[in-house]
């Protein structure tokens, strides 16, 4: 009877080098997908600030000026947006272009005591967008706080750093 010298199986050596390249590989994948990510919510921005500069432009065709904010004060963000809001669907050609805004960017705040309650305009992170317009100035303000979700970074993004 002959008895084999073969052993089958893995040695723990090549197992951990397996688990080593599958930890690399799904780190750089987990890398790419978040960048990815955030470029398609940048994209996302830009659709919104597309669509809030046409609706600008119809309030302004249609009041004859912009809707005055001249407060940069990004902890007011929110009451700013509210603003911007109500002043824009109070014109029916602004109206027309604020229903064409996904409703994942449009959130009521039913604390503030307005009834009915004004929506607020929100970015793809999920923070109130500010508004900004000083009489004299070309065209509004319209910024977001960027990724990191903070106003005043580097990384914050207006209509007038396309």
């Amino acid at each position: 009877m002959k008895t084999r010298k073969y052993k089958h199986g893995l040695s723990l050596v090549e197992m951990l080098i397996v688990l080593g390249v599958i930890a690399l590989l799904a780190t750089m994948v987990i890398g790419v997908a978040s960048r990815i990510d955030t470029q398609a919510k940048e994209k996302g921005l830009e659709s919104l600030f597309t669509l809030l500069e046409g609706a600008l432009e119809e309030y302004k065709e249609f009041r004859g000026v912009f809707p005055q904010q001249p407060v940069k004060d990004f902890t007011n963000a929110a009451a700013h947006s509210e603003y911007l809001y109500g002043e824009l669907y109070s014109v029916p050609d602004s109206r027309k272009i604020l229903e064409k805004i996904s409703d994942s960017l449009i959130k009521h705040d039913f604390d503030t005591g307005s009834v009915p309650p004004v929506p607020e305009i929100y970015d793809p992170w999920g923070i109130a967008l500010d508004y900004r317009y000083v009489t004299g100035e070309n065209f509004p303000e319209l910024i977001s706080a960027g990724p990191d979700k903070i106003f005043g970074s580097a990384d914050d993004i207006t209509n007038k750093s396309k």
